[in-house]
């Protein structure tokens, strides 16, 4: 298909996301086509791992394509979203469990849905220009594809952080913070490829030293401002804080859904009670999706963001107003509707 080049070359299987005029956006057919790759090559002995990587400078995978999903939306579909999320859910977990080396080369933006598909592999390099970030809170969703569960594991307090305020992580950042593996200079990308496509053997790819991270050097204030249990509390804190980061913070979640920043903060509490895994978190986030387009902030942050680009999303709740039943709600199981690997 036009959108997704999937062919083998030496000893690796290779997957190139070609969509470059939309900065690479997943495409429900990509997700499938990604999908049925793995499987070809789970028990392929002429592969012996995956090359992951994107067509263009600007973006390895800028999100999903979610115009289809506001249509659907608007006409009361809910079941493609649905369809949609739980196959590209299901593929998001495949490629965290896959039995053979996966190495994704991010660069350029790496948001929400280029996170699922290239954040999930074994090995995952990032380079000068990597910026990466979930920024579904900005739309009126969650941060979702498995991105609650990378959010989850993140040192300290800075998944809260990164989940509510949509930050981007250059490659410092992302390998401190668990989004990324290696950094290794883009220039040296395509010799990489090169050895790994002739020797299959992932031992070759090579080691340099990490770039400097500022969200590391924030850390003790990001888990002081973000210590709190709902979102009401981390407002408080943040508005009585009298540094300059706090009020940039502070800032950045007038801008977010309430309600997704809420179900968010509930989200990463609650997996790290329960016992982190991908599984978990993934049903933990079809769990919203299946409700979010009609119950929740999604349509309008499409609307404001997408379609009509006003900037200006009417969210349902304020910033400290948000019941724990609205909460809770987002997050009930679903019975027999429940994501299913």
């Amino acid at each position: 298909m036009a959108e997704i080049i999937i062919r083998k070359e030496g000893r690796a299987g290779r997957i190139t996301l070609d969509r470059p005029e939309a900065l690479n956006a997943l495409s429900y057919e990509m997700c499938l086509a990604t999908e049925k790759a793995l499987e070809d090559w789970r028990a392929d002995d002429s592969v012996d791992l995956i090359i992951l990587d994107a067509v263009g400078e600007r973006a390895f995978c800028a999100g999903g394509d979610i115009a289809d999903l506001h249509r659907s939306g608007l006409e009361q579909d809910y079941d493609y979203g649905r369809r949609f999320w739980a196959d590209e859910y299901r593929m998001n977990a495949k490629m965290d469990g896959y039995p053979k080396p996966v190495v994704s080369f991010l660069q350029g933006f790496v948001m929400g849905g280029g996170v699922g598909i290239g954040g999930h592999c074994s090995h995952r390099v990032v380079g000068e220009s990597t910026q990466i970030s979930m920024p579904e809170c900005g739309i009126g969703f969650v941060p979702d594809v498995g991105g609650s569960y990378l959010l989850a594991k993140a040192p300290g307090r800075l998944g809260e952080y990164l989940g509510l305020t949509a930050a981007r992580m250059g490659p410092g950042d992302a390998l401190h913070c668990g989004f990324g593996d290696l950094f290794i200079p883009e220039a040296d990308w395509e010799a990489v490829k090169t050895q790994l496509i002739k020797s299959g053997d992932v031992t070759t790819l090579p080691q340099h030293d990490a770039p400097d991270s500022p969200l590391a050097a924030a850390q003790s204030e990001i888990d002081t401002l973000f210590a709190s249990e709902t979102l009401g509390e981390v407002v408080k804190t943040l508005t009585s804080s009298d540094s300059d980061f706090a009020a940039k913070t502070l800032k950045s979640l007038k801008r977010n859904s309430p309600l997704s920043m809420a179900i968010t903060l509930d989200m990463l509490r609650s997996q790290r009670a329960e016992g982190l895994s991908i599984q978990a978190a993934l049903r933990m986030e079809y769990r919203v999706c299946f409700r979010i387009l009609e119950h929740g902030d999604f349509m309008e942050g499409i609307r404001a963001a997408i379609i009509d680009k006003d900037r200006s999303p009417n969210w349902r709740h304020s910033l400290d107003s948000v019941p724990a039943q609205d909460v809770s709600k987002m997050l009930m199981p679903l019975g027999d509707k429940e994501l299913q690997f």
